[in-house]
């Protein structure tokens, strides 16, 4: 796989615990919306047990920086060291990994997402929508509060711009959020899957979370009727 040094560009909160971080793409990096890179500190962190960490692509292959997110969980002493890093402090990269690619048929996608696990839809969308892409693409993006939700608002706007893209999100703990929400409630279940789905030809099922969340959401599609060979999912452990 190949290896690049890098500089931290900058890094900002996109949710509550969620952090973005902001690298230099280096010349000759190509990669797929969905992709993932691996970081390692210069520099690694005592006491967490690992000295590099892989996370999905925010940022789209269009863009000029390679972005990535992830939940600053308590106890993560390589987040804890990311998070500390100066601006043009160098890390090395090395990637692109991952096959949570859309299908080269143009099949539609129906896209779902638990809490951190939206980074590579983010991606993948934000490519879609500048390509001016027809598939049809539809995204189910579940998170306690919409506090916890990030890129919420990017997500709104690229469904305003993308004929193409549906979005439905829900936020299914409003008892401890402080801020208002109209929308979906409900956990995602089978009969909300039917609904938004709708007259979709033949699509392919993407899910992305923890693994207790893509697992209850593989035994929903097994209900709606998914083929097993129609859904691709990928775990976050520790995000």
């Amino acid at each position: 796989m190949p290896a690049f040094q890098v500089k931290l560009l900058g890094h900002e909160q996109v949710a509550h615990g969620t952090m973005a971080f902001h690298f230099e793409k280096p010349g000759g990096f190509e990669f797929v919306a969905g992709q993932a890179v691996s970081v390692e500190l210069t520099d690694p962190p005592a006491g967490d047990g690992q000295e590099r960490r892989t996370f999905s692509l925010v940022s789209a292959p269009f863009e000029s920086e390679l972005v990535v997110a992830t939940r600053m969980r308590e106890g993560s002493a390589f987040k804890r060291a990311l998070q500390t890093l100066p601006e043009g402090a160098g890390v090395k990269l090395e990637g692109p990994s991952g096959e949570l690619t859309l299908d080269s048929a143009g099949r539609p996608a129906v896209l779902i997402a638990g809490g951190i696990g939206i980074t590579p839809f983010v991606s993948i969308l934000r490519q879609a929508t500048r390509d001016e892409s027809s598939r049809r693409l539809s995204l189910i993006y579940s998170n306690r509060r919409p506090e916890d939700a990030a890129f919420l608002e990017e997500l709104q706007d690229l469904e305003r711009r993308n004929e193409n893209f549906r979005f439905l999100a829900t936020m299914t703990d409003m008892t401890q959020s402080a801020r208002k929400w109209d929308g979906e409630t409900r956990l995602v279940d089978a009969e909300m899957v039917r609904a938004f789905v709708g007259g979709l030809a033949a699509p392919i099922y993407y899910v992305v979370g923890p693994p207790a969340m893509v697992e209850a959401m593989q035994a929903v599609l097994g209900r709606v009727g998914v083929p097993e060979g129609d859904i691709r999912t990928e775990e976050f452990y520790g995000y």
